[in-house]
């Protein structure tokens, strides 16, 4: 599919998660089969670009195109100081977060919250639009609540704002990520604008996201949530919408492999220090992937893993885990 002037390889796209969608996450998937990444949430108040967490959530050194940064925030002025600073130093696409329904962000009125404040939501797109020159796009919720789903209203007018693609994650700010998503909002929207529309929400395997696609005539599916852990996911929901086939389960040698380089460039990026701290919920995460298969050994593994800290040491554990568990662990 076409996002501005970059055509993008598949319509498998990897979900911004605050804490989880880093540089070496990000890269990870896109080797991995993911057709677009987008960054986890970066501040636009221009007094924590300097930090350390924002320095670092804007790091795109060695990343595959289009780079794209997701911006949080409530005031138009500052998004669009804050696109213009991103894209001087390599974004390639900006992406506004209205979806996030964390009260920390919604408390100050961005994230999800401005789906409630219409006008506010607006202004900011034509503020970010009428800043830079790239793609701006924009991730949403179905609405405030499941009796004020206004999402197809107004990602319509934010289509005439400026938006060049709308992300839908089908759910309301007062479900935050409990219950089912519910997808006829989707087809809404869809239904509503000309721009590409993504469908996000509950899609955790191959035959899910065609389902989604066909009942929403979305362009293309985000994945967050189930791809933690498993990132082989999205080569095989690409595969399975270009060819209607299922890829196998990778093999015991890949997942060594792609765990290792994985961590490398993880604790490369986060440091020796928080490295190993950081990387003990990745590693929970494909370790949940395994099921019981490993019985006891994977609770070990774990216990062993949060007192770990040295990036060595994390590597050691997870080798002799793999050996023990060898003919156990499927990845699914």
């Amino acid at each position: 599919m076409q996002l501005g002037p970059y055509r993008l390889p598949n319509p498998v796209f990897v979900a911004p998660m605050a804490g989880v969608t880093d540089r070496p996450y990000r890269r990870l998937c896109r080797r991995l089969g993911a057709g677009y990444a987008v960054s986890e949430m970066a501040a636009s108040n221009p007094r924590l670009w300097a930090t350390v967490k924002t320095s670092r959530r804007i790091d795109h050194a060695g990343e595959p195109g289009p780079v794209a940064v997701q911006l949080a925030g409530a005031d138009p002025q500052m998004m669009a100081e804050a696109a213009r600073f991103n894209v001087d130093r390599g974004a390639q696409v900006i992406d506004i977060n209205m979806g996030c329904p964390a009260k920390k962000v919604c408390n100050v009125a961005a994230g999800s919250a401005l789906m409630g404040d219409e006008t506010l939501a607006l202004r900011i797109v034509q503020a970010v639009a009428a800043a830079v020159d790239v793609p701006v796009t924009v991730k949403m919720r179905t609405g405030i609540d499941r009796t004020r789903r206004n999402a197809a209203s107004l990602a319509r007018s934010m289509q005439d704002a400026g938006a060049a693609l709308i992300t839908v994650h089908g759910r309301s700010r007062a479900c935050a990520f409990q219950g089912e998503a519910e997808y006829d909002t989707i087809a809404q929207v869809k239904q509503a604008l000309r721009i590409p529309v993504v469908a996000n929400g509950d899609i955790d395997t191959p035959a899910k996201a065609a389902w989604v696609m066909a009942r929403t005539g979305a362009d293309a599916v985000m994945i967050g949530r189930a791809g933690q852990g498993n990132p082989w996911l999205y080569r095989q929901v690409a595969h399975f919408l270009a060819c209607g086939e299922l890829l196998p389960a990778p093999s015991l040698n890949e997942i060594r492999q792609v765990l290792r380089e994985h961590l490398e460039d993880h604790y490369a990026f986060h440091g020796p220090v928080m490295g190993p701290r950081v990387a003990r919920k990745h590693i929970g995460w494909y370790v949940g992937h395994w099921g019981d298969r490993s019985g006891g050994n994977a609770r070990a593994l774990l216990a062993a893993v949060n007192q770990a800290e040295d990036p060595e040491q994390q590597l050691r554990l997870l080798d002799e885990f793999l050996c023990a568990s060898e003919d156990e662990i499927a990845v699914h």
